[in-house]
């Protein structure tokens, strides 16, 4: 029989359940976040990190194979562009393992998603430049 794991009761516990190679990404994906909106509340929800003001800001999550980022769908349609690279669905992103994660890209969406929970207009995203 499967033993089933734990639920981590909070961040800190989640990132120290993760693999080692990862955590350091992990860290700086929640500092990130923290400084884009330090006066969001940090949680566990559907086990994993949440981060919560007026509502859900962003979740994120590690696997296998890649970081999963998680900042509902509204984003993923208004920043389409910026995260072509990426695999996505219609609320989630894949960042994959390995590569470089783009935390100004999650520091933009964060501030979007603040800004909508916040009911302050939105400042429309920047482009990623095209070569």
């Amino acid at each position: 029989m499967e033993e089933k794991k734990e639920t981590p009761s909070n961040i800190d516990e989640y990132i120290d359940s993760c693999c080692p190679e990862i955590r350091d990404t992990l860290r700086e994906i929640r500092r990130v976040i923290r400084e884009t909106a330090p006066d969001a509340t940090e949680r566990i929800s559907y086990r994993m990190p949440a981060f919560e003001q007026n509502g859900p800001l962003v979740y994120f999550a590690a696997f296998t194979n890649h970081i999963g980022f998680y900042p509902l769908p509204d984003s993923i349609e208004t920043f389409a562009d910026d995260l072509a690279p990426y695999k996505t669905s219609t609320g989630a992103v894949q960042f994959p393992i390995g590569k470089e994660i783009p935390y100004d890209l999650i520091r933009r969406i964060t501030a979007y998603r603040l800004a909508r929970n916040l009911g302050k207009p939105a400042e429309e995203p920047r482009r990623a430049k095209k070569c």
